[in-house]
């Protein structure tokens, strides 16, 4: 090759080389270029995220109030202690150095580390109220404790104990199921949701709207700093009907005479059952609001604090316990006896099967036309013989032989009067059908009928083998017998009802929901649920009957009434004496008063109690004396105090500020968990040895 050709060669060749180079370096300046500028927000974006942790913040959870704004359930701030599930999992010796500065098995470190309902990466609440010392020895030794937080909570408070425990229920922490359907209204894992009386039918004012932190986390998983917050809005507090002096009263009768009537003797009826148990209710006749209401036995909503233990569930629901979870006022089902009269005198008098003169004659014994058989004859309870006597007598004497008649009448009548001319004017007074309390859990109770046990006959064909109404089952359902059953919350509303003039009121358990100055924001106004059509001289004849009961020598309370003050504050009322068989009658005693402008109606119930008269009435004269000497007064709003041992949450209004204050109820203060409020999500209910 001449030496000039290789010349060019090699020229050529060093400029290719140098256009390469060139365009290499531009491609690489180009890249350097796109990733510390054009691409630079998203890995700043991705870096800050790999930096920093979003946690939710709980509302802290409003307060329940009682009409005068004492403090029923009020909140207290802990220390919960947290680990991340995530950096327990880069850092195994973590857990057993958690479980040791708490004193709880490694294992249960583990167990709460599995809890499905918190996430990944945001702390799992493992210890609930921790002392200032344990908080403050894992600030100090962080590097020991990889992805460990300690953060403020609230847990509720009861300061009155067990009083109206049914009535406020409890709280415990969401379930996945339940988050699943409230996660789109800001509901984050391991939030406090109600879980029984007003706590849960509530929920949606008490629980408020969370807030949001993102945390700056070390390469350790240890906080180090906030980016950002976004505050909890606390729920609003919930203001009862209930009068909490009343309401102690109440509860406290109830629980003195069913133990009273536990496992004693009556020359009557033998021994009672160690089956006792009862409730009351004290209602406004006027607009439906639920003044007291008891149910015995109770329990402490502070079993439920950070979760009930095996042991103290498995002793509320073994059936020794007579199933003290069980609100009887509202979910107790009990045949209603004479109480029934209401019901069958109504109608016949408002449908004119009678009328307020008619004379019945009382001869002790009914005995059914045309009938063969043992049971075609029917007699008084008590074996009287009343004689020529009118409706008013009868109810106030509760006499069987007049409403066996009037039932008897109604049942060859019908081509006048209908099939179940009872059976609709009971469905008027409510019974047969829920009241609509805002409480969960409400029974409908049923009333005896045709249709009923028909359908009884299809469902269960061995333990109904009949679905035809015969005349004694009309008998019986027309003086509250046969298969009517009603709730005790039911019976102060029809009474109520009466005693008012015809109103049926939705009972009302919330006046409403107040703000931090305790103002009222929203008021739950009371609701006319029917009207029962009663004329004057039909609902005269009926009232004269119940004032009877307790004035009239013949009335069925008279004895226990003895010595009331009639002329200053007249009563009326009626005794129920329901057979249950194979046990000792259920005892209802209800009555309202006072006359002629009833304010207040007082039911009261005890299962296996006995007569009416006996077994109830006397709870009933000592509410009511109550009452005459305390009357309870409007809702109080503007919060006067708080209540003995109740603490509210931080970070909240005027009297959501954190508080203690010393107990002067003489009730052992409890708590149970409410809302966080801070960046750790509620401490779960936890099953716990013992």
């Amino acid at each position: 090759m001449p030496q000039g050709s290789k010349k060019v060669s090699l020229s050529f060749r060093a400029r290719l080389l140098g256009l390469t180079g060139l365009a290499l370096l531009g491609g690489l300046v180009a890249r350097l270029y796109a990733l510390q500028v054009l691409e630079a927000p998203s890995f700043q974006q991705a870096a800050a995220q790999n930096s920093t942790r979003t946690v939710a913040v709980p509302a802290p959870r409003g307060l329940i109030l009682s009409r005068e704004q004492n403090v029923l359930a009020g909140n207290r701030v802990v220390d919960v202690l947290g680990l991340s599930q995530y950096e327990a999992s880069l850092h195994p010796k973590v857990e057993g150095r958690v479980a040791k500065l708490l004193g709880i098995p490694v294992t249960q470190v583990a167990a709460d580390l599995r809890n499905s309902q918190y996430s990944t990466y945001v702390p799992t609440p493992i210890g609930s109220n921790i002392s200032q010392a344990t908080a403050l020895y894992v600030a100090e030794h962080s590097s020991e404790f990889p992805g460990v937080t300690t953060n403020f909570e609230t847990q509720r408070t009861y300061p009155y104990g067990s009083t109206a425990a049914h009535v406020l229920g409890y709280v415990g922490a969401i379930s996945p199921q339940q988050l699943a359907k409230l996660a789109s209204k800001g509901y984050a894992p391991g939030d406090q949701i109600g879980l029984a009386g007003v706590e849960e039918s509530y929920q949606q004012y008490l629980h408020g709207t969370p807030g949001q932190e993102k945390l700056i986390v070390n390469s350790y998983g240890q906080e180090v700093g906030v980016a950002s917050r976004t505050r909890a809005k606390p729920g609003g507090d919930l203001q009862l009907t209930i009068s909490l002096p009343l309401q102690q009263y109440v509860d406290k009768l109830l629980a003195q005479r069913v133990n009273q009537l536990q496992g004693s003797y009556n020359s009557y009826f033998g021994r009672y059952s160690n089956d006792v148990t009862g409730a009351a209710v004290v209602e406004n006749v006027n607009d439906g609001s639920v003044l007291a209401m008891a149910s015995y036995p109770t329990y402490q909503p502070s079993q439920w604090v950070g979760g009930i233990s095996y042991a103290n569930y498995a002793k509320l629901t073994a059936p020794s316990s007579r199933d003290p979870l069980l609100n009887r006022a509202i979910s107790g089902v009990y045949t209603p006896g004479s109480t029934f009269k209401l019901a069958t005198s109504s109608a016949a008098l408002q449908d004119g099967l009678l009328t307020p003169t008619t004379i019945i004659d009382d001869t002790g014994r009914f005995v059914i036309p045309n009938c063969t058989g043992s049971f075609c004859s029917l007699h008084n309870s008590g074996g009287e013989t009343l004689g020529p006597i009118d409706i008013s007598t009868a109810i106030s004497a509760s006499d069987d032989v007049f409403f066996y008649t009037l039932g008897y009448r109604f049942y060859t009548e019908q081509s006048k009067f209908g099939a179940t001319p009872i059976q609709h004017m009971a469905a008027k007074y409510g019974w047969g059908s829920p009241t609509g309390v805002a409480l969960p859990g409400e029974a409908a109770g049923m009333v005896d009928s045709p249709a009923l046990r028909k359908k009884l006959h299809q469902l269960y064909p061995q333990a109904y083998p009949y679905a035809t109404w015969y005349v004694a089952d009309q008998l019986e359902m027309s003086f509250g017998q046969g298969l009517t059953e009603i709730t005790p919350l039911q019976m102060a509303n029809a009474y109520a009802t009466f005693a008012n003039g015809g109103t049926r009121y939705v009972p009302r358990i919330a006046e409403g929901i107040v703000n931090g100055n305790g103002n009222l924001v929203k008021r739950f106004a009371p609701k006319v649920a029917a009207h029962v059509p009663l004329s004057p001289s039909v609902r005269a004849a009926i009232l004269a009957g119940f004032e009877g009961v307790i004035s009239n020598p013949l009335g069925t309370a008279h004895g226990i009434f003895l010595g009331w003050p009639e002329s200053s504050y007249t009563l009326a009322g009626k005794t129920g004496t329901a057979s249950v068989h194979g046990e000792v009658p259920n005892a209802w005693f209800v009555a309202f008063g006072p006359e002629p402008n009833p304010k207040y109606v007082v039911v009261v119930v005890i299962k296996e109690g006995g007569f009416g008269d006996t077994g109830s009435a006397p709870v009933v004269r000592q509410i009511f004396q109550y009452l005459k000497d305390h009357p309870v007064g409007a809702p109080t709003y503007g919060l006067k105090h708080l209540a003995a041992g109740s603490t509210v949450a931080l970070n909240a209004p005027a009297h959501h500020q954190a508080t203690t204050v010393k107990s002067t109820s003489g009730s052992k203060t409890g708590t149970t968990t409410s809302t966080g409020t801070s960046s750790t999500v509620t401490t779960p209910p936890k099953k716990k040895n013992g």
